[in-house]
């Protein structure tokens, strides 16, 4: 769901709870036991292997849109209503919220590998479609 949308992609390495695990006043990753600790996440697609925590975990994204901190875009590896309903709402309210896809688990990005894209950007089309941009690519590398 969401529109078109380019961005700089991160993908985390373990699951995040973005209720008590990210702070939406500032985008970051607040979560001392998460691995990527301390990382903002406003701004880029995030591949998120999971959600965790509760269902408060859609306030969290609807302030984080508020304040302008939010991800661009969720490419989950599982479905996340959660997640969703929190994306759904803040189009509702603000008329703007992150892209939201569900990976398919042959897709590159869902494999997980450690950091495999640093310099990558990625650009979600209206269709749903996934363009990956590594840096310094003179072509658009369609996945």
């Amino acid at each position: 769901m969401g529109g078109e949308v380019t961005a700089p992609l991160k993908v985390l390495d373990e699951p995040l709870s973005f209720w008590g695990g990210f702070d939406s006043a500032t985008g970051l990753i607040i979560d001392r036991h998460h691995p990527q600790f301390g990382d903002r996440l406003t701004g880029l697609a995030v591949h998120l292997p999971a959600s965790r925590g509760s269902s408060s975990a859609s306030s969290v994204l609807v302030e984080a849109v508020r304040a302008h901190t939010a991800p661009a875009a969720l490419l989950l590896a599982t479905p996340d209503q959660i997640l969703l309903l929190g994306a759904l709402v803040a189009y509702e309210l603000y008329g703007r919220g992150p892209t939201v896809v569900l990976l398919e688990t042959s897709h590159p990005i869902a494999e997980r590998h450690p950091d495999p894209w640093p310099e990558t950007r990625l650009t979600v089309t209206a269709r749903g479609e996934l363009q990956l941009h590594p840096s310094g690519a003179r072509e658009t590398q369609e996945e």
